[in-house]
């Protein structure tokens, strides 16, 4: 065959290529129009929201101020100290949250009886709303009649510590909520990692006489890093913007102590009717966690490049 009837025969298919191409996305724009319309579009008219000095209740028209919010938000030591707060809460929500998660998985991940039981009470806590959470975990910390005081004066370990209300144990009581709440779906997302780990690895290091420790090392947690990567970003972020189960639990207090970036902006505009300075405190907490987007996704494209 020539080139000449190569190129003659090959010619034709490129404006049918082009014709899929153009299916392609015809097929997919009933998916991005949601996305426009409930995600884009409010994330824009907040960050535009952000520059003016829209209040409620005053019947003056709202005015563009440019980076006004801006400015006094760098002068605003409630807000950073709240900044503060939340990163310390997504940091120790996420840490022990994907220890003990993986703990977990690695345990639902052998051939024990009654595995399926097991692997369905360890999502209960993914299925319970936040709200319902909330309400349950101030039961359990409740000073007088709350089981876990309860407990510690049997074994004559407490006498009635107030756990949600102390501003030494608020914090602390709040993290180990989102622990127990949070560690399901990371245990899902560790399990199914595991189980697309070839079991032919295993054996074979452990015919090498691999131990456990070895195996985990060595075989295990290359193939599961990518998840744990991936889930453990995620968690950061989802933490980070955590409002429903902190407000429930003590909202904000005691005298600000569990009081999270979400809240003070939800305080800031519902409660105060500040909704430009609110605004400007959401853009602040989007760019903090685009930068944390960013260093995973550097993070995973040199990853690919190495390997």
């Amino acid at each position: 065959m020539t080139l000449a009837t190569a190129t003659k025969r090959s010619a034709p298919r490129a404006p049918h290529r082009a014709v899929a191409d153009h299916g392609a996305w015809f097929l997919v724009l009933p998916a991005l129009i949601p996305i426009l319309v409930l995600s884009v579009g409010p994330l824009l008219y907040g960050i535009a929201l952000a520059f003016t000095d829209s209040q409620s209740g005053r019947t003056e028209p709202t005015r563009w101020i440019g980076a006004l919010n801006f400015q006094d938000l760098l002068h605003d030591t409630l807000f950073w100290d709240s900044f503060r707060i939340g990163l310390l809460w997504a940091a120790g929500v996420t840490g022990p949250q994907f220890l003990l998660a993986l703990g977990l998985a690695l345990l639902l991940n052998q051939n024990l009886r009654f595995r399926w039981l097991a692997r369905a009470l360890a999502i209960i806590p993914w299925a319970m709303p936040e709200v319902v959470v909330g309400i349950m975990w101030r039961l359990v910390y409740h000073p007088d009649a709350g089981i876990l005081n309860e407990t510690l004066a049997d074994l004559g370990l407490g006498d009635g510590e107030d756990w949600l209300t102390g501003t030494a144990t608020a914090l602390f009581a709040v993290i180990v909520v989102g622990v127990w709440a949070g560690m399901p779906q990371t245990t899902v997302a560790l399990l199914a990692g595991l189980q697309n780990t070839p079991r032919e690895l295993h054996e074979a290091a452990a015919m090498d006489g691999a131990g456990a420790w070895r195996r985990f090392r060595t075989v295990t947690w290359p193939a599961l890093k990518p998840v744990a990567l991936a889930i453990t970003a995620l968690n950061f972020i989802w933490n980070f913007n955590s409002f429903a189960l902190v407000y429930v639990l003590t909202q904000g207090g005691p005298g600000g102590r569990t009081r999270l970036p979400m809240l003070f902006a939800y305080e800031e505009a519902f409660r105060y009717g500040q909704f430009g300075y609110a605004a400007a405190m959401g853009c602040v907490m989007v760019a903090v966690i685009s930068v944390i987007l960013a260093c995973y996704l550097v993070g995973r494209l040199k990853g690919g490049d190495e390997t």
